[in-house]
């Protein structure tokens, strides 16, 4: 189980976080988190989940798993390989890797039998709604509009984390909701924090910042109120 508060950077594709790129960032994740007392994991890309598990302490999750089993699924990701390089959990249906509601349902039953948590991604509160009967750990809700364009949903959309929360919990009050899309500052988690959400999820906002360090110390401020 993820602890929460929790603040997820996603990696993406980017120069910045491939191959020792990656392991330079989740170390300084890692650090920024210890030191803060914040909860943190890192989401590369899957072929560099073994080099930073292997030499970081931080939880790993992959940006993404497929609903197969072992054996004939050339090209296909399963849970199993991503657990044995070290992963914890999985992103699930992000905004740039959206799967139709029964791969979603595939995804988090075969996460469930290999031990890995699973963050699912919806875009608003009707899927968060419809997610949540599906029983992932945690429901990262994330208007696709925003993403990466520095505008913090729980600032200009603060009703959609708000709507989500109660909408996800009156389905099952034991998924975690958290939220993303534009979280740039520690004010943008904060905020987030007052409207129920139990963690963040971003990217760019630490990958591409030019100070990364000092981006992860704003961002988990947020959290730690220091």
């Amino acid at each position: 189980m993820l602890e929460t508060p929790i603040v997820i950077v996603n990696f993406k594709t980017y120069p910045e976080t491939t191959g020792e790129g990656a392991v330079k960032l989740a170390r300084l994740i890692f650090e920024a988190g210890k030191e803060h007392g914040v909860a943190v994991a890192v989401a590369p890309q899957v072929v560099d989940i073994y080099r930073i598990a292997c030499r970081v302490e931080v939880p790993v999750l992959a940006q993404h798993v497929d609903p197969v089993k072992p054996g004939k699924n050339t090209g296909w990701i399963t849970p199993e390989s991503v657990r044995a390089a070290g992963a914890v959990g999985t992103l699930v249906n992000h905004a740039e890797h959206k799967i139709p509601i029964d791969r979603i349902a595939g995804v988090i039953e075969r996460a469930r039998e290999v031990g890995l948590s699973t963050v699912a991604c919806a875009a608003d509160i009707e899927e968060s709604r419809e997610i949540a009967g599906l029983g992932p750990e945690m429901i990262a809700v994330e208007p696709p509009e925003l993403i990466g364009t520095g505008i913090s949903v729980s600032k200009a959309k603060p009703e959609v984390v708000a709507k989500s929360v109660r909408a996800v919990k009156e389905v099952n009050s034991g998924v975690k909701v958290l939220c993303g899309a534009g979280i740039t500052k520690g004010e943008d988690v904060a905020r987030a924090l007052e409207l129920g959400a139990e963690g963040v999820l971003l990217a760019s906002g630490i990958v591409c910042a030019q100070d990364q360090r000092a981006a992860i110390e704003d961002i988990l401020r947020g959290v730690s109120g220091r």
